[in-house]
């Protein structure tokens, strides 16, 4: 079902801290401005944030595969 090797899964590593190091990179201070606002979140927002985007996540990761 699913044939994927190690280097595929480095990839995939090396391709989430290239994306996620775009936005402190490009714009430091609205990184700054959203992590205060993360931190004032409350957990249930938080969670919702977080299942939302592996969501979207998995169904990109499936319309590509």
């Amino acid at each position: 079902m699913f044939d994927i090797n190690f280097s595929d899964l480095l990839a995939a590593f090396a391709l989430v801290f290239i994306i996620e190091g775009l936005m402190p990179f490009l714009n430091p201070e609205g990184i700054r401005k959203m992590f205060l606002a993360a931190a004032q979140m409350d957990n249930t927002m938080l969670r919702f944030l977080g299942i939302t985007s592996m969501t979207i996540g998995l169904i990109l990761l499936y319309i590509v595969r």
